[in-house]
């Protein structure tokens, strides 16, 4: 199989499991779409190994091989067959100046994933959502391109962290249930929260402290958020539609967190299909201005 049918793989993984960033990508030239999916392609499989069954150290076993497979050429799998993702991923590459380095970013907070990490104070937080979210906006601005990437790259880190909080923030309930909590244990003490929850999965702290938590978190996204698009004004219309339209679904979910916290810790909150061709739209109108 050749560079389009490995393209083809990566946009099927991406419409598959992309629900909120497929509604921006459709936004862009078909081959910058087919390079962001094949970046996602690859994403999408670290965050599989970390989040996948088994011993922690088989997980980061394979994650160390997934970060070696980036330094190689793409050869075939341990089935002898093609590796599709890695041959997107590397073609892309050639057409553009992807900082493949930054996946090895996201490799590190996926292990920190694994390790059952936790965060005393925000600054560690912060870094972890760098590595995890700052790194994608940083490849997808390897894409997109921008008048000044000195001054733009700042900014799509921006852009990720204000993403990856809010992704915290909707799977509060569902991390703990896993094991895994992020806010910072700083702002879990300031409001008298420990996450703790009962033999039904619900959280036993007293519900007004959890709001309040919550809108205090949600209150620093939308403070990244607000940072982070600066990004928009430095791009190419169709790139800046993209862009806006993802930040844009995310930024309505937070909007809906923020103002029922209650739903976000006893449910994963999501945007309906209709809501969200509505913020592409925007953004795709928005561009054409």
């Amino acid at each position: 199989m050749g560079v389009p049918e490995a393209y083809q793989h990566c946009e099927q993984i991406m419409r598959r499991n992309a629900r909120n960033f497929s509604y921006g990508l459709r936004l862009l030239p078909a081959p910058k779409r087919r390079a962001l999916s094949a970046v996602y392609a690859f994403a999408r499989r670290i965050d599989d190994i970390a989040d996948g069954h088994g011993p922690a150290g088989a997980r980061l076993t394979r994650l160390n091989a997934a970060r070696e497979a980036l330094d190689g050429p793409p050869g075939p799998r341990a089935d002898g067959n093609e590796d599709l993702v890695l041959v997107a991923l590397h073609d892309a590459a050639r057409r553009y100046p992807l900082p493949l380095a930054a996946f090895g970013e996201l490799i590190d907070g996926c292990a920190a994933d694994v390790r059952g990490t936790t965060y005393a104070r925000f600054d560690e937080l912060l870094a972890y959502c760098r590595c995890v979210a700052g790194s994608i906006g940083r490849l997808s601005l390897g894409v997109f391109g921008a008048d000044g990437p000195e001054a733009a790259t700042p900014l799509a880190d921006a852009l990720g962290v204000a993403l990856q909080i809010t992704n915290i923030l909707r799977d509060v309930r569902e991390d703990r249930l896993a094991g895994r909590i992020y806010l910072p244990i700083e702002d879990l003490e300031r409001f008298g929260c420990t996450l703790e929850i009962d033999g039904a999965g619900r959280f036993t702290d007293p519900p007004h402290r959890l709001v309040t938590l919550i809108r205090y978190e949600a209150v620093r996204a939308r403070e990244w958020f607000a940072d982070g698009m600066r990004l928009l004004p430095v791009l190419d219309a169709r790139s800046a539609a993209c862009t806006a339209a993802m930040a844009g679904i995310y930024r309505c979910l937070l909007d809906r967190i923020a103002a029922d916290p209650t739903m976000a810790l006893t449910a994963r909150l999501s945007l309906p299909p209709w809501a969200k061709a509505m913020v592409a739209a925007r953004a795709l109108a928005g561009a054409g201005r």
